[in-house]
């Protein structure tokens, strides 16, 4: 089980699909266990929905951080 690979799937499924989003952000581990499907052991989901919060908000800081950059 790649717990970084399925962070990486489950980011890019959630973010493109707005429905997803607005689940994740309301339960996040059922979220997961949605997308990721019957493969993922109970234990990992906390992991697997710990890794996709982190990498949402980097990705949302970097986007941010570009932002600022256009204004100088």
């Amino acid at each position: 089980m790649d717990i970084t690979a399925m962070v990486k799937d489950a980011v890019e499924k959630i973010t493109k699909d707005g429905d997803l989003t607005k689940a994740f952000q309301k339960d996040p581990a059922a979220t997961v266990k949605k997308v990721a499907g019957d493969k993922v052991p109970a234990e990992a989901i906390d992991k697997i929905v710990d890794g996709v919060k982190a990498k949402i908000s980097l990705d949302k800081a970097g986007d941010a951080l570009g932002s600022l950059k256009k204004l100088f």
